[in-house]
């Protein structure tokens, strides 16, 4: 449920701005994954990159981005992928369990009805 009141709003520095827009064009890195580092909405990293673009945010852009958070990102990213890799295959296993679950209960059902008819058959073909 929705806060009541007014929204919080942030203001950024455009240094920080021409950063985050830099940080975005390693190519190695997606925008929403340098949005989510930097705890931005992906939407506002795109708004700043089409500005730097149209050049109505200038400024000098910071000659390189430091490699650490670059690297981190690109961890970030591929820790991700495993991630949901992971999940993927633990829904799937879910599924396998309960698909067997159901065959093995459908199964030992079936051989309880059978079973006093084999046993009424034995005793029926020993008298005989």
């Amino acid at each position: 449920m929705p806060r009541a009141g007014p929204r919080k709003t942030y203001r950024y520095s455009r240094e920080f701005k021409l950063a985050a827009v830099r940080l975005s064009q390693v190519s190695s890195l997606q925008v929403q994954a340098v949005a989510a580092a930097l705890d931005i909405h992906p939407f506002m990293l795109s708004k700043w990159r089409k500005d730097v673009r149209d050049g109505t945010l200038r400024g000098r852009l910071p000659k390189a981005a430091p490699p650490g958070p670059a690297r981190e990102i690109a961890q970030l990213q591929a820790l991700e992928r495993r991630h949901a890799l992971l999940q993927e295959e633990h829904d799937l296993l879910k599924k396998a369990i309960r698909f067997c679950a159901s065959r093995r209960a459908m199964r030992s059902r079936s051989s309880t009805r059978s079973a006093p008819r084999t046993a009424s058959h034995g005793s029926a073909g020993a008298s005989a």
